[in-house]
């Protein structure tokens, strides 16, 4: 073998490396906080090391993470802060000594420890965070589903849950995505076996509302003809309130709600207040921070008062 030979060799085998602990480890900072953290942490276990300069256990502990990191390839990312240049991040999560290593997944934070720990201890707790197969299976899936391709990502969100038959998360990405494909009673079936505590949270709540209106579109006169009717008689409540639902499941949310407001306006107890419970369905949809939520509570607090 010629000398460039073992010199090529010998930098592809340093871009190789080099290469991996990039793709394991990275300097983060307030500024690029919530995407290389927080919004990862939806893909994988992301493990933030707050250490500095100075801090002797920090040099400790920090290799140690490092070099799990470099060995479980790419199954957590590290990502590594000086709380002296980032002040208010070590503030913002309650940094009160270093070294301090807090696990963030799914966008929150999940644990932490402080203090410099030996190999075994970290090793235990990252072992205990990373998720199972099935929920890298699931995370994976909804990647696909991301990229457009719904039935590739509802099979293996199925085989996901044959791996594991009590992961609700799994569950309910099964739900949406067969609320979006307009299989309504297949995701019922799905939202009905949650455990109970589950049933209570805000996500099946947001999927429930989106059932509300999943099969409108299939259902009655189109849009036109609801239209037509609404023209030629204002006060056709019920074309109106077709109209609204119509509306929705074609995601023309503000036309949706413009003839909900109608609809309050003119009788407020029309089918059992359904102006109102209606609106209130597609504020769920919609979610509590978008403007047009929050433009129509206001229009309907003062159509109620």
């Amino acid at each position: 073998m010629t000398t460039n030979s073992i010199d090529s060799k010998f930098s592809d085998t340093r871009a190789d490396k080099a290469e991996m602990i990039d793709s394991v480890t990275i300097d983060a900072s307030e500024a690029d906080f919530q995407q290389s953290v927080i919004e990862e942490s939806r893909k994988r276990l992301v493990l933030v090391d707050f250490w500095a300069p100075w801090c002797g256990p920090c040099r400790s502990l920090t290799p140690i993470i490092e070099k799990l990191a470099q060995e479980y390839a790419g199954r957590f990312l590290l990502a590594r802060v000086n709380s002296d240049e980032n002040q208010s991040l070590a503030s913002q999560f309650s940094v009160r000594s270093i070294p301090n290593v807090k696990a963030f997944s799914n966008g929150k934070m999940v644990d932490e420890f402080a203090g410099a720990a030996p190999e075994g201890t970290v090793r235990q707790f990252i072992e205990r965070l990373l998720p199972s197969p099935a929920e890298e299976q699931r995370r994976a899936a909804m990647q696909v589903y991301a990229s457009g391709n719904a039935d590739a990502a509802l099979a293996s969100l199925e085989a996901a849950q044959s791996i594991e038959a009590d992961n609700d998360n799994v569950r309910l990405d099964r739900a949406e995505i067969l609320i979006n494909l307009g299989r309504s009673e297949d995701a019922e079936v799905l939202l009905e076996e949650l455990a109970p505590l589950v049933k209570m949270d805000s996500r099946v709540e947001h999927l429930r509302a989106l059932l509300t209106f999943s099969d409108s579109g299939e259902a009655g006169d189109s849009i036109d003809k609801l239209e037509a009717r609404v023209s030629q008689d204002s006060k056709d409540l019920g074309a109106r309130l077709a109209l609204a639902k119509q509306y929705v499941a074609a995601k023309q949310f503000e036309p949706a709600l413009n003839h909900l407001l109608e609809i309050i306006q003119t009788d407020r107890h029309f089918g059992e207040d359904a102006g109102r419970k209606t609106m209130l369905a597609v504020f769920e949809v919609l979610g509590n921070e978008h403007p047009l939520t929050r433009q129509y509570r206001r229009l309907l607090a003062a159509s109620l008062n």
